[in-house]
């Protein structure tokens, strides 16, 4: 943290000029802040000079606006924000990774010292206070306790929620089990289904029930409604004794596992491939092993679907401010007297990225106003926090983040076989989403750049989550954009030409992927007498803290 930030200062002390000509720009803001404060200190109107970003909701109540004290209080804010930033950011003698890194810190420092966070500058918070006769503040003390005693901020009540009852309620069985992973299996609704199954590679970073979070979310239940035949990962949360858990036993004992399941239940000579996220990455990996691995004929998936997926990570957003040399030493000294990376580190790392949404207006509402959290599945879902082992851990961060390894033809060797992503040639469809912080979605865009086959290409409206769990719902609630993708197009080039379309991406979806299933057969049972039923879904590696 305070390393980017001091090399920032240093390159300021060692720039006068630069920085002399950036102290007139502030100078001439700040002039202008004083007039404005002095009408509004008189009475008189005046235009506010600077506004927040329109994604920026903290000043949105008119108290802000209409009474003067608060609204010179949100000026004088504002106009030291965006200078710092602006000047952080055109750092000179410094290269635009580290200026990224001491724009992030101090955008941090910024958010937290924002007047909005504290009982004596939020005009809102001493509203309610009176207006409640203090009840406010007295149910802002229990919260704040609550949230101390569970170890982070709440986003909603982990008592509202509960894994298989009103989460993850699809039917299905655990038709395979091995230390990694289970298999779960989900009973058809249909009499007839496709002859080759859908097969999901779900995040570990993360429980799989994103895709099956209610009737009316779950992508699984949607794609058994349209006659498809699934299978999902469910991981394991490794603990200590999992410490030496490679990327490679994720490979072999996790994706090859699930694929080799279907296969053998269904009956199916190939599968139809899903990776989410990590999960996605993980399935481009397998496919770039299986055709190095199989026959040209021989290679198990059909085609593969990729959500979110980061395949370069030569700009992976955000998050490249944890990803440095330093930083991964840090983590593996943590990683190795544990066994394991702490889930709890790994969500604190992500809600930092967006600490004014998933930190601050938690705080702001559930300290200073007294609210109870609204019950909210994907925020549950997303404090169900998850463990990474530590050598697949470290080897991810240290071969794909810091190496960027994964485009460089046989440079990384997994399970036995160098990996080419060039040598992949199955169909690819990719869907990213427009507002996603940790995959962006230029930087997903590129793993059309890599693999040969056809590409179809989709740009969903939302963010990493709410941009896939995007069911068809009327009337349409978002947009997507899609085209089919070229290996040498640049995002730009892609973007200009696709078209926009209302709705859910889930039925373009279905279009590209159903014809590719095979015709219809009479619809398997859930479990065989080579794959037994081991539990119900959602299964018990889920349920496991």
């Amino acid at each position: 943290m305070a390393a980017p930030i001091v090399h920032a200062q240093l390159a300021w002390a060692s720039h006068p000029q630069e920085l002399a000509e950036h102290m007139l720009d502030l100078s001439a803001d700040l002039w202008e802040l004083q007039m404005h404060s002095l009408h509004r200190m008189l009475g008189l109107p005046h235009p506010d000079p600077i506004q927040p970003h329109p994604d920026d909701t903290r000043f949105a109540d008119p108290w802000w606006s209409e009474v003067a004290t608060w609204d010179i209080a949100k000026q004088w804010y504002l106009a030291i924000t965006h200078h710092v930033q602006d000047m952080l950011y055109a750092t000179p003698g410094l290269d635009s990774k580290e200026r990224r890194r001491a724009a992030f810190w101090w955008r941090k420092w910024l958010n937290a010292m924002a007047p909005t966070n504290f009982l004596l500058t939020n005009p809102v918070a001493i509203r309610k206070a009176i207006e409640s006769n203090g009840d406010s503040l007295r149910q802002g003390f229990i919260n704040m306790l609550a949230d101390v005693e569970a170890g982070s901020v709440r986003m909603t009540n982990p008592d509202d929620f509960q894994v298989g009852v009103n989460l993850a309620t699809t039917p299905g069985a655990v038709v395979f089990r091995n230390r990694l992973l289970e298999v779960i299996h989900y009973e058809p609704t249909r009499d007839r289904v496709h002859a080759e199954p859908v097969v999901i590679i779900t995040p570990w970073i993360n429980k799989f029930y994103v895709l099956d979070l209610n009737e009316k979310k779950s992508m699984v239940r949607y794609l058994r409604d349209q006659g498809l035949d699934v299978f999902i990962t469910s991981w394991k949360n490794p603990d200590a004794s999992m410490r030496d858990t490679t990327f490679d036993d994720y490979l072999v004992d996790g994706v090859h596992a699930i694929v080799e399941t279907a296969r053998g239940l269904s009956g199916a000579d190939k599968v139809h491939a899903v990776g989410y996220c990590i999960g996605g990455t993980a399935l481009t990996m397998y496919m770039a092993w299986a055709n190095r691995h199989f026959d040209a004929g021989s290679v198990p998936v059909r085609d593969f679907s990729l959500f979110t997926t980061l395949v370069d990570f030569h700009k992976p957003g955000d998050i490249e401010v944890f990803v440095d040399e330093a930083s991964i030493r840090f983590l593996e000294s943590g990683m190795a007297r544990k066994g394991f990376l702490d889930g709890k580190e790994m969500a604190s790392s992500f809600r930092l990225l967006r600490s004014n949404s998933l930190i601050w207006h938690y705080v702001v509402h559930g300290w200073l106003y007294g609210e109870t959290p609204p019950p909210f599945d994907v925020l549950y879902w997303n404090m169900d926090t998850t463990r990474m082992p530590y050598a697949m851990h470290a080897w991810y961060l240290r071969e794909l983040y810091l190496s960027n390894n994964l485009v460089r033809k046989d440079a990384l060797e997994v399970a036995g076989e160098k990996l080419d992503l060039a040598r992949i040639t199955q169909p690819l469809y990719a869907v990213t989403a427009v507002d996603d912080h940790i995959a962006p979605w230029k930087q997903c865009y590129k793993v059309n750049n890599h693999v040969t086959g056809d590409k179809r290409f989709v740009l969903s409206s939302s963010g990493h989550i709410l941009g896939i769990v995007n069911p068809p719902v009327d009337p349409p609630k978002r947009q997507y954009w899609v085209a089919d993708a070229h290996r040498s197009d640049r995002p730009e080039v892609w973007r200009a030409n696709a078209q926009e379309h209302r709705g859910s991406w889930w039925t373009d979806w279905m279009a590209w992927l159903k014809p590719r299933c095979g015709p219809l057969v009479a619809a398997r049972p859930t479990v065989s007498e080579q794959y037994p039923g081991h539990a119900e879904a959602p299964g018990t590696y889920v349920l496991e803290p």
